[in-house]
């Protein structure tokens, strides 16, 4: 029995397409996709639990506001003759949230928002290190994960 046959399809599809379909092409990438699947079972990844796709509608609605805001934010900055003042810097945020996909899923969502990349996370502290473009008021930044992010990651994940 496959263990991961959506991962196997995935995978199978993504190398027709990166290499068109022919039929040594189809015993290839079936090869491959099995060795990946069977990879994974090695690793023993946790499956995530959702417990509220309400919340996981939320946060992807937030994500995207905050995503295209920042996109006209960093333009602004970039093509303002006052760019030389905006102040870049790290910022340590303390956090609750435990869980490892949560975790991944705040990751994804702060490094695809232009002008924030996450840099670091020390687990034993449960600190993340965030690195912003201008960072203005590093409160307003801490507010965000905190009382925007985080409760809906809790929410989903804990």
């Amino acid at each position: 029995m496959l263990p991961y046959p959506a991962l196997a399809a995935s995978l199978l599809l993504m190398w027709f397409l990166l290499n068109g379909f022919s039929l040594g092409h189809l015993v290839l990438g079936a090869a491959i996709a099995l060795f990946a699947t069977w990879a994974m079972v090695s690793l023993q990844p946790a499956k995530p639990r959702v417990r509220s796709w309400g919340a996981v509608l939320r946060l992807l609605g937030l994500v995207s506001v905050d995503v295209l805001r920042s996109n006209i934010a960093v333009a602004r900055l970039i093509l303002s003759p006052n760019s030389a003042q905006a102040r870049s810097g790290f910022i340590p945020i303390e956090l609750t949230l435990r869980d490892k996909t949560g975790l991944a899923v705040l990751a994804c969502a702060l490094t695809a928002t232009p002008g924030t990349a996450w840099v670091e996370y020390r687990s034993r502290q449960n600190i993340l290190l965030l690195h912003v473009l201008d960072v203005g008021d590093e409160q307003d930044w801490i507010d965000l994960i905190k009382q925007r992010y985080e409760p809906l990651l809790l929410e989903i994940f804990e």
